[in-house]
């Protein structure tokens, strides 16, 4: 990408090639990402999937509270 650049080499050089360590980090979130995404039928559950059958955020909204 930026080949012939004594800029971008020396800022290699001195800090590291940041955009290949983001690309890095972001492949491997995505990675892990996908097995904890996958249906639990993968897992060995045998349990039927319905939709909304995953984690929901079970709390209240902000406000005053009901009596």
């Amino acid at each position: 990408m930026f080949q012939d650049s004594p800029i971008y080499d020396r800022l290699i050089a001195e800090r590291g090639d940041v955009p290949a360590q983001v690309r890095r980090e972001a492949e491997r979130v995505s990675r892990e990402l996908e097995l904890v995404m996958r249906p639990s039928q993968s897992l060995g559950d045998d349990r039927p999937q319905t939709p909304g059958a995953g984690w929901q955020r079970a709390g209240m909204l902000p406000g005053p509270r009901p009596q």
